[in-house]
Order: C-alpha cells, then sequence, then structure tokens
C-alpha cells in the first residue's frame, strides 16, 4: 500500500471519527436539553392509609420556552412511568401505584427523570431536588376485642330522624321561645310577624353521638390507632356522629368529611405511648 492510500485511509477514519464524536456531542447535547428544565410533582387522594396501595398521579411539567420532551421516564416508588411526549411551556400526566409502609409524613425525594432520547445510546437522568412530605394515616384494622354488632345495628338507622324534640334536623314545629333555648334556633321571620321570640322545633337524630377513647382499647398503640382509624371509618360511612379521646383531650362529635379527616391527621402524627 502506498503513502496516498495510507493518507485517504487515514483520512477516512479521521472523518468517521471526527463525524462520531460530532454525533455524540449533539446527541449529548440534545439529550441534557431533553430532560432538562423539568418539574415532577406527585399528585395523592385526600386518604392515604399505611400498606394500602394508593393511585398516584404524576404530573411532569416542562418549563422549556421552546422545545419539548420526549421519552421522558419518571423513576419514583422503586417504579419506571413512561411519558412520551410533553410540549414547551405544558405537562403531562400519568397514573401509577404507591404504597406507604409508615404512617405520618412520608417524605419523597428521590424523584429522577430519565430519558434515552435521541438516539438510543444513553439513559440521562436528572434528579428532582424538590421533595414532597405527603400525609399517611394509620392502617385501618378491625377490632377483634369490640363488638361490631353495635356498628352493624346503627348502620340500619343511619341518620334517620324520630318525632322527639332536639336541635339537630329537620323542622317539626314552631314554639314560643324558652330561656335557654339555643339563639341559633330562633325563627326569626316568625318572630317579626308577632309580639314574642319563636324557636323552631328539630327532630333529634335516632343515632346517639360516639367517642372512640383511643386510651381505653386494649390494645399497643399501633394497633390502637389502626382500629381507632377503622372504627372512624365506619362511623363515617354510616353517618353516626363520632368523636375522640386521647388522655385528656376531647374532640367533640360530627360526621362531616373535614372532621373525619382531622381525626384521621391526629391519630397519623400521634406520639404518644
Amino acid at each position: 500500500m502506498g503513502f496516498a492510500a495510507i493518507n485517504t485511509a487515514n483520512n477516512l477514519i479521521y472523518l468517521i471519527v471526527s463525524a462520531l464524536l460530532s454525533f455524540m456531542a449533539i446527541s449529548g447535547f440534545i439529550g441534557r436539553r431533553n430532560i432538562q428544565r423539568l418539574d415532577v410533582e406527585i399528585l395523592t387522594p385526600d386518604e392515604i392509609y399505611v400498606n394500602t396501595k394508593t393511585p398516584i398521579r404524576i404530573k411532569v411539567i416542562n418549563n422549556k420556552s421552546f422545545l419539548p420532551s420526549f421519552l421522558i421516564r419518571v423513576l419514583v416508588f422503586d417504579q419506571k412511568t413512561l411519558l412520551p411526549f410533553i410540549d414547551k411551556k405544558s405537562s403531562s400526566y400519568r397514573y401509577t401505584e404507591g404504597i406507604f409502609h409508615k404512617r405520618g409524613n412520608n417524605k419523597i425525594d428521590n424523584i429522577s427523570v430519565c430519558s434515552v432520547f435521541p438516539f438510543n445510546f444513553f439513559i440521562r437522568c436528572r434528579g428532582i431536588k424538590k421533595g414532597q412530605t405527603i400525609l399517611v394515616f394509620p392502617q385501618p384494622l378491625i377490632c377483634p376485642s369490640l363488638s361490631a354488632n353495635t356498628i352493624d345495628a346503627n348502620k340500619h338507622k343511619g341518620e334517620t330522624s324520630v318525632d322527639n324534640i332536639g336541635f339537630e334536623a329537620d323542622l317539626l314545629s314552631i314554639r314560643n321561645y324558652i330561656i335557654g333555648d339555643p339563639l341559633k334556633y330562633i325563627h326569626w321571620k316568625a318572630s317579626a310577624k308577632t309580639d314574642k321570640l319563636k324557636t323552631k322545633e328539630l327532630s333529634s337524630l335516632e343515632t346517639e353521638p360516639v367517642i372512640i377513647d383511643l386510651d381505653s382499647l386494649p390494645f399497643d398503640i399501633e394497633t390502637r390507632l389502626s382500629c381507632a382509624t377503622y372504627l372512624i371509618n365506619q362511623f363515617y360511612r354510616a353517618k353516626i356522629p363520632f368523636g375522640l379521646k386521647i388522655g385528656e383531650e376531647v374532640f367533640e362529635p360530627d360526621f362531616t368529611l373535614e372532621h373525619k379527616l382531622k381525626l384521621l391527621k391526629i391519630l397519623a402524627l400521634y406520639e404518644g405511648k
């Protein structure tokens, strides 16, 4: 082989190597840009319980002004979730499942976004520094030594009304005001038509309010918390007013969703013995 042929071969190798390096450099640049300026949000339901599969919505936000992102994989909860395309200045969603093994505040700070784009040569990843804290309620467990018949019987009663005077439900009649009647039950329109105050008589609820005494449950603390969680959910479904007693602190009975979530949060964050 002459010098000319050798030079030609060397030049060809040089061109191939240069082209390959340029190709890899462009690929690296595009790949890095593909995963830049991405944010991830983990969206969860209001109620998450320990050791229970929970639907998780993963939201990936592309903050880039000019370029979309392709083939983005989000690594969270030891799972990979693929989002094929996220347009510039927009977001995309995917669903997965998560299981939490600890009650209370669970911090999620090991989120990464990865991509093989553009040429499937390398997997490039970037960690998302912004973590999230998710509140997890105790796992609901049936209390084995407590009577479930009482709960079941009350389920059939529900929040039905009976014709007994009370201050909770439907209007039965209007009568003259008696000292001691709550002011909020004064019927102002009827009072305006006469020279006397009038009070609304309301039907009472058939079911009696229940207060769950956490300290009186005969279990270890985690079982007590799980048992109380189960009871709260049962009473809420049955529309039985329920409260909670922890030590000397008493939370008065109610049966609204806000009340339920408030008590579950207290149980989730409980640090007593």
